[in-house]
């Protein structure tokens, strides 16, 4: 009996063993905290875990494995599996992908911003650019435009804006350059102590960001419909430890991104712009908005000039700047 008792209890770890070698764990690094802009990374690994009954786990850190200045150079010598980042940190680095960042797109939705993020991301353009760091892009965190929460004196009109200090990223930051403020590019965590300390007299942010990182604790206005842009933050794999998944743990990674961004979007519209307009109601802050006809002098006066200069400089890198910049333009003009 107790051979086979211990016959059995060999059996029994073999196979728990056997289990462990076949699960498969990847890091994931984020930065803040859980947030409207992180829950489809959150729902991602719910439903890869599910999918595999366990054997493939995301495990997310917020802010404990790298900078989120520094998420792609991680990706890219294999410090961990997973991670997002927004292309506005290193433009340099991403140059392919900040055609979506540019200013006065005319991107409505969170749903037209995804369509236009995934044709980018599968051009074989981008696809090279980012095979520069070892990473493949899997989704996008898509955000509506921005907009800008300050402190001091309201702007009446764009005017007010000149030699105004305001943090604004990538594309916004030079539609902000156009109307005379100055803009300085700093990550998000950077920007409560920025704003709290002078630095910075407004900071551009969708609402979650906002809320999240404390913008409206001291703001005392916020641009109802300045719309200048939005920024571009994709999630992205090590290239390397997606060609070493196995084909069943592949397919539930990638055959889980459309439901994860689907989570997303719904997230946004019933959580974070329910919670927005009584955010800025209980705080009293003041609401600015511009006359359409500022708005659209604003446009004019930053769109094209970006969007050249853009096409120009892409182009001398050797990227198919004018063909990416046809691709989203044209989408847009289609209602993609």
């Amino acid at each position: 009996m107790r051979k086979i008792l211990n016959g059995a209890a060999v059996a029994a770890l073999s196979l728990t063993f056997a289990a462990e070698a076949l699960a498969t764990e990847w890091n994931v690094s984020v930065w803040g905290k859980r947030r409207a802009f992180t829950e489809h990374v959150e729902k991602l690994a719910e439903l890869v875990s599910a999918k595999t009954n366990g054997e493939f786990n995301l495990n997310i850190s917020y802010g404990g494995l790298s900078k989120n200045t520094e998420n792609l150079d991680g990706i890219s010598i294999g410090a961990f599996e997973m991670a997002q980042f927004c292309a506005g940190y290193h433009r340099d680095k991403n140059p392919s992908i900040t055609v979506l960042e540019l200013p006065f797109l005319g991107v409505e939705t969170l749903e037209q911003e995804i369509a236009l993020s995934m044709a980018v991301y599968q051009h074989p353009a981008t696809q090279a650019d980012l095979a520069r760091w070892n990473a493949t892009l899997l989704m996008p965190s898509p955000l509506p435009q921005y907009n800008f929460v300050g402190v001091g004196d309201a702007p009446q009109t764009l005017a007010d804006f000149k030699g105004l200090s305001v943090r604004a990223t990538g594309g916004i930051g030079e539609a902000m350059e156009a109307i005379g403020a100055v803009p300085t590019s700093m990550s998000a965590t950077e920007v409560r102590q920025a704003m709290d300390s002078g630095i910075v007299n407004a900071v551009s942010f969708a609402p979650h960001a906002h809320m999240s990182f404390g913008t409206i604790e001291n703001g005392k206005w916020w641009t109802t419909n300045l719309n200048p842009g939005t920024v571009n933050c994709p999630v992205v794999v090590n290239s390397d430890a997606l060609a070493e998944l196995s084909d069943a743990h592949r397919e539930a990674l990638l055959g889980s991104v459309d439901e994860s961004l689907a989570h997303y979007v719904d997230y946004y519209a019933t959580e974070t712009m329910a919670a927005w307009g009584p955010a800025l109601e209980e705080r009293g802050i003041q609401q600015v908005t511009f006359a359409d006809a500022e708005i659209a002098a604003f446009r004019d006066a930053a769109a094209a000039p970006a969007a050249d200069a853009w096409i120009t400089d892409n182009t001398a890198r050797g990227l198919p700047a004018q063909e990416l910049y046809d691709l989203v333009t044209g989408m847009i003009a289609d209602g993609s």
